[in-house]
């Protein structure tokens, strides 16, 4: 068995954590497909790490990632959080999460969990690539253009083609670890 990992994850003993126990595995839980819609939309133009490093006070911002708590926030909680260092402190990122809580409970109400929308996309399944190098990743599929395209009709705000495939990696609908990565299987 291969103790390699994908190179990306190298630079931190948190990037190596999030690696090896999060990403590229499948979740069907609704909260935390929440949790990575506000995480992903609010790296957008920052780094993983970024955001990663900053997760905790986003829990707390954000009531644990309770989508209905969040699309009950009020101007007044949009003006506290911009000052709030634990998160990104950007207004458009701070009202998308709101906004993004609201759609996603919208779909919830339609498909009976944001999950069941969420992976009918692939039938329910993970899409298990096997790429040799980093380089052979793409940044974007026509998947996650489609997702995307879907989710901003339905309202989501900081979700396009980039950060939807971030998503899918994140949550595993795309596993995208390496076939010499460790944490392939």
């Amino acid at each position: 068995m291969s103790d390699q990992r994908c190179s990306w994850c190298l630079s931190t003993p948190e990037y190596i954590a999030y690696h090896d126990n999060e990403w590229g595995k499948p979740v069907f839980d609704d909260q935390t497909l929440f949790e990575f819609i506000v995480l992903e939309s609010a790296q957008a133009g920052l780094s993983w790490i970024t955001i990663l490093n900053k997760r905790k006070g986003y829990a707390t911002a954000f009531h644990n990632f309770d989508p209905a708590k969040v699309s009950q926030m009020t101007e007044a909680d949009i003006e506290r959080l911009t000052q709030d260092t634990s998160i990104v402190r950007n207004k458009l990122k701070i009202k998308a999460t709101i906004t993004n809580a609201q759609a996603f409970l919208k779909i919830a109400d339609e498909f009976g969990s944001f999950s069941n929308y969420y992976w009918q996309h692939t039938q329910g399944r993970p899409i298990i690539n096997h790429y040799q190098t980093l380089a052979d990743v793409p940044a974007v599929t026509d998947l996650a253009t489609s997702i995307s395209k879907d989710m901003k009709k339905r309202g989501f705000k900081f979700f396009g083609p980039t950060i939807c495939y971030a998503y899918m990696q994140a949550t595993g609908m795309m596993n995208d670890h390496l076939v010499s990565c460790v944490s392939r299987t």
